[in-house]
């Protein structure tokens, strides 16, 4: 499905120098910050390698960067033309309009509206189509054709992958006695690259791939020997919702990575809300994939060793991280919903109230339903109450608090 055959040789390591040279004034060098919370829970140094502070919020601008950078002036008289669910398309469009290139970028329909304003914001013209990536790719090389313009493979490109490859050197500076880098995987581009910047200067530096469970398309390949397509299928981690890895990224990582693993939708959801609260740090469900993989301990033998997780974006919708939020604060009993049985009678609802008070749960939400209180006889009436609590067991306090006071409990949520 590829615009050309892709060119299967190893990317070089001195490829990855010359991109770090071509782009060294044109994308920020991220932090490699330590993290002394998440390294106090698991038992290793954990640093975090912030690329979501890039400007537009991905590491896909080193890349990007690279490829448009060694375009000739005819090429780029041409335009360019590439899909994205959204953070390469940023990228992008970004560095397309710093050179005045016109760039058209076709996105799937679904992407996150973020995503999308950005882009344009950013200089792109956006173009929606289909309902997943690979129909958005399938577009994007129609353009190509009918526009005559030239194709910014998201991952699968030699340009590409060297410059993603400079997040590897950068590390190699910042911390140069790494154990473990932890990389998100979805078309591979990044993987590949920082495990070559890192192999070949260090190959006692494991790499450790992650991809969402419900699109392990790199870890089929590598088990079978060759590149496989995956079904399509829903993640939180769109950034790496990939049904096929490139065949140049999958060569490179089969030689280089030491092993790819895989995360739940629910691990990578905690593992947005543990960065935000606990690092202070927005991630997109990509950019937490190697932080869930570290707190779900997919990864074995960093037990007291050097850990960097690759933390590849932060572009995240705001409702995505407000249902994040409540899901998580409901799973760790931080938020709980009660529903009791009072007597329908003036100051009833104000005496339970007092009783919350005094247990120091804090009222969200007062549902009071009388007029649809099924399965109540007259007389009395349901409360649905949405309260602020201290955990399982501030829960399991209140509700015999209340069993007590001689209130029924309803339900539970």
């Amino acid at each position: 499905m590829n615009p050309s055959a892709p060119d299967t040789s190893i990317v070089t390591f001195a490829e990855i120098e010359q991109a770090r040279e071509r782009i060294r004034n044109a994308v920020v060098i991220s932090p490699c910050s330590p993290s002394a919370l998440l390294s106090k829970r698991l038992g290793c140094k954990v640093f975090l390698k912030l690329e979501n502070l890039q400007l537009t919020g991905s590491f896909k601008e080193r890349g990007a960067c690279n490829k448009i950078r060694q375009l000739s002036e005819e090429e780029k008289a041409r335009g360019i033309i590439a899909a994205s669910a959204g953070n390469h398309a940023q990228a992008v469009a970004y560095h397309a309009a710093q050179l005045g290139i016109s760039a058209k970028i076709v996105m799937p329909e679904g992407t996150p509206l973020l995503k999308i304003t950005r882009t344009r914001g950013f200089g792109g013209d956006v173009v929606l189509w289909g309902s997943s990536y690979d129909e958005a790719y399938a577009k994007a090389v129609e353009v190509m054709h009918e526009e005559g313009r030239v194709f910014v493979h998201p991952f699968d490109d030699r340009a590409v992958i060297a410059g993603q490859g400079t997040l590897g050197l950068e590390l190699l500076e910042q911390n140069p006695y790494l154990d473990c880098v932890v990389v998100p995987v979805g078309g591979g581009g990044l993987a590949a690259g920082v495990a070559v910047a890192l192999k070949e200067t260090n190959p006692k530096i494991r790499v450790i791939g992650v991809e969402a469970e419900a699109l392990a398309s790199m870890k089929l390949s590598i088990a079978g020997g060759s590149v496989v397509e995956v079904p399509e299928a829903t993640t939180i981690c769109d950034g790496i919702a990939v049904r096929r890895v490139g065949e140049l990224s999958f060569a490179t990582l089969r030689h280089y990575v030491d092993d790819i693993v895989t995360v739940s939708e629910e691990e990578v959801a905690n593992a947005i809300l543990d960065l935000l609260e606990q690092d202070k740090t927005v991630a997109e469900g990509a950019g937490a994939a190697a932080v869930a993989a570290l707190i779900g301990r997919r990864i074995g033998g960093v037990d007291g060793k050097k850990v960097c997780a690759v933390v590849s974006g932060g572009n995240i919708d705001v409702n995505v991280i407000a249902r994040i939020i409540e899901r998580g604060l409901v799973a760790a009993g931080r938020i709980y919903r009660i529903d009791l049985q009072l007597r329908d009678t003036p100051g009833s609802l104000a005496r339970v109230l007092t009783l919350i008070a005094t247990s120091r749960a804090n009222v969200l939400e007062i549902y009071h339903n009388r007029t649809f209180a099924e399965g109540s006889p007259l007389g009395l009436t349901n409360v649905e109450l949405k309260l602020e609590t201290r955990g399982e067991q501030h829960i399991e306090q209140l509700r015999a608090m209340l069993e007590d006071e001689g209130y029924r409990i309803l339900d539970r949520l």
